[in-house]
C-alpha cells in the first residue's frame, strides 16, 4: 500500500489559516491534493488535520480524512514526523501496512504530479529509505556570514573569503514540497539521523523547473480589485515574509528562489518585513538579490 499524508493543523501562527488560504482563486490544500490525485501513485491520500473547516475543504478535492489529529500533535512545537508516524501507525490498527509513505505539504502550490512519481522511481530504483525534492541555493554558502552581539558580521567560512564563487561546492536546501519514505523509515528515523547514511537521496528541483514555477506565477495575479489577470512584465511583486534567529528562515529561503528567477525576468522584486531582533531577511536580500529594499 503506497500512502500519501498531507499535514494541515489550523493553529498556524505566522499565517493563520495559511494551509486553506486562497492562492489564484483555489484553497492552497487543493494544489497538493490535485498533484498527489494526478500522480497515481497512491492507494490511499489523506490530510492529517485537526480542524474541521481544513477536513471539509480537503473532502471536496478527493482526499479522506479518516481521523482527527490529536491535539498532543497539533501545537506550535510538533514536527512533521511524529504526525507521519501516527498516520502510519493508524492505519496499522485498522489491518493495512502501508510500505511507502509520501508526506506532502499542503502549502506546495507549484509542486507537479511528474515530480511526485519521478522521485518515488528514483527511491525505489537506488534503495533508499527516502527521496525528497531539493533545490540549490542561489549563491555560495560559503560566502554566508553572521552577525555578532556586538552587531558586527563574521563569515562562517573566512577560508573562503578570497575563493571565487564557481570554484565553490554547490550546496542545495530543502525544496519543501514532499518527502517519499518507507513506512518502516519514517517509524525508525529521528530527527536527528535523517541526513545520515542511506536515508536519503535528492531529487533535485532544476534549473528549468524554477523556471516554470516562476512562470506559472503569470496566472496568479490577483489586482487591487481582487480580480485575477495576466502578469505582465515590469509590474511589482512584492513578498511579504518574516524571519529571524529565533524564527528561522527556511520560508524566505524558498521566498528567494521564486524572487530571483523572477528578477531574471525583469519583475520588479521587493521583500516587507517586520523588523526583529537577530532579522535575518535583511542579510538574505542583500546576499541574494542585492537589493535591501522593503526592510
Amino acid at each position: 500500500m503506497r500512502l500519501c499524508v498531507i499535514p494541515a493543523r489550523g493553529g498556524s501562527k505566522r499565517i493563520p489559516r495559511k494551509n486553506i488560504k486562497s492562492f489564484c482563486s483555489q484553497s492552497m490544500i487543493g494544489y497538493s491534493i490535485k498533484a498527489a490525485i494526478s500522480s497515481e501513485c497512491f492507494d490511499e491520500i489523506i490530510v492529517s488535520t485537526d480542524d474541521a473547516e481544513i477536513a471539509e475543504i480537503a473532502k471536496s478535492f478527493g482526499a479522506s480524512v479518516p481521523f482527527v489529529r490529536p491535539k498532543s500533535l497539533a501545537n506550535d512545537y510538533t514536527t512533521t514526523i511524529p504526525v507521519i508516524k501516527h498516520a502510519i501507525e493508524w492505519f496499522n490498527t485498522q489491518g493495512q501496512s502501508p510500505l511507502e509513505v509520501c508526506c506532502l505539504y499542503a502549502t506546495a502550490p507549484f509542486v507537479r504530479a511528474d515530480a511526485i512519481r519521478k522521485a518515488y522511481e528514483q527511491m525505489k530504483r537506488e534503495k533508499a529509505d527516502y527521496c525528497f525534492t531539493v533545490t540549490s541555493f542561489a549563491f555560495p554558502i560559503q560566502r554566508a556570514f553572521k552577525t555578532t552581539q556586538e552587531n558586527r558580521v563574521e563569515m562562517f567560512y573566512p577560508n573562503h573569503f578570497e575563493t571565487r564563487s564557481q570554484d565553490l561546492e554547490k550546496s542545495y536546501h530543502d525544496a519543501g514540497q514532499f518527502y517519499w519514505g518507507k513506512a518502516e523509515a519514517f517509524k525508525q528515523t529521528a530527527k536527528t539521523t535523517f541526513f545520515k547514511g542511506r536515508h536519503a537521496v535528492y531529487f533535485t528541483t532544476t534549473l528549468s523547473s524554477r523556471h516554470r514555477y516562476a512562470r506559472g506565477l503569470e496566472a496568479c495575479r490577483i489586482n487591487a480589485s481582487g480580480t485575477r489577470e495576466k502578469w505582465r512584465a515590469g509590474l511589482k511583486a512584492v513578498f511579504r515574509v518574516d524571519a529571524s534567529l529565533t524564527m528561522g528562515a527556511g520560508h524566505v529561503l524558498r521566498c528567494l528562489t521564486l524572487a530571483q528567477e523572477l528578477k531574471e525576468n525583469g519583475e520588479d522584486v521587493d521583500f516587507i518585513c517586520r523588523k526583529h531582533k537577530g532579522g535575518l531577511i535583511y542579510i538574505s536580500c542583500v546576499q541574494r538579490m542585492g537589493t535591501s529594499n522593503g526592510y
